[in-house]
């Protein structure tokens, strides 16, 4: 079977050894491309009507999986998104500081902080990910090498929910326009459908964007 040009055995090394790939620790997420290249990647994504949310499980999507040591995904994303994070020995972090980029919040105990999926796990199950090997899903959802994970304030993260850009957005109207370029750089990454009024909504915030 094959998708956009590629295989799906292909893509799954893709996806693998991007995964692989994902630095250690970094100050933020992997920035997304500029403003011309997201308008090219988006002309370049594949309009269709969204799929069904049958069969969809968050289990399907494994995550936070191990990955160097007892740390686990969630883990490290909160040590390379906070500030003077200090961790128990199993790696859990207990103190430091969070700044949420989609409200300007500041937080100081992990647990006022979720790891949002850009591309939220139920989206891209309707649009391309149902039909992804469970390997490969884990692989998306424990994504540190690109713009999928961003360490925000949980209740923002639980309004946004797995909406689009078409039906939400960050409070904090400065950082949109990195929002969108981030959603449409993974949708292009993973080769997955938008439906029309997500690209129209990307179209024209993108448009807006400096």
């Amino acid at each position: 079977m094959k998708r956009t040009g590629i295989t799906v055995t292909a893509l799954a090394a893709g996806l693998t050894a991007t995964f692989l790939a994902a630095p250690a620790a970094q100050a933020a997420p992997p920035a997304p491309p500029g403003k011309a290249v997201s308008i090219k990647h988006l002309k370049a994504l594949r309009v269709a009507k969204e799929g069904s949310l049958s069969g969809y499980s968050r289990a399907k999507f494994p995550h936070w999986i191990d990955v160097a040591g007892a740390c686990n995904t969630r883990e490290l994303v909160l040590k390379r998104d906070g500030k003077n994070v200090k961790a128990h020995a199993n790696c859990a972090p207990y103190s430091g500081t969070w700044y949420s980029p989609y409200d300007g919040a500041t937080w100081r105990k992990p647990s006022d902080v979720d790891i949002d999926h850009m591309v939220p796990l139920a989206e891209a199950w309707r649009s391309g990910a149902r039909g992804w090997t469970t390997r490969q899903r884990q692989g998306f959802a424990n994504d540190r090498a690109s713009s999928q994970l961003w360490a925000v304030t949980d209740n923002v993260n639980q309004a946004k929910g797995d909406k689009d850009p078409a039906k939400w957005l960050p409070p904090r109207a400065s950082f949109r326009c990195v929002y969108v370029r981030s959603w449409v750089d993974v949708k292009y990454r993973y080769r997955l459908t938008i439906d029309t009024a997500e690209k129209k909504a990307l179209t024209r915030l993108l448009n807006a964007c400096r």
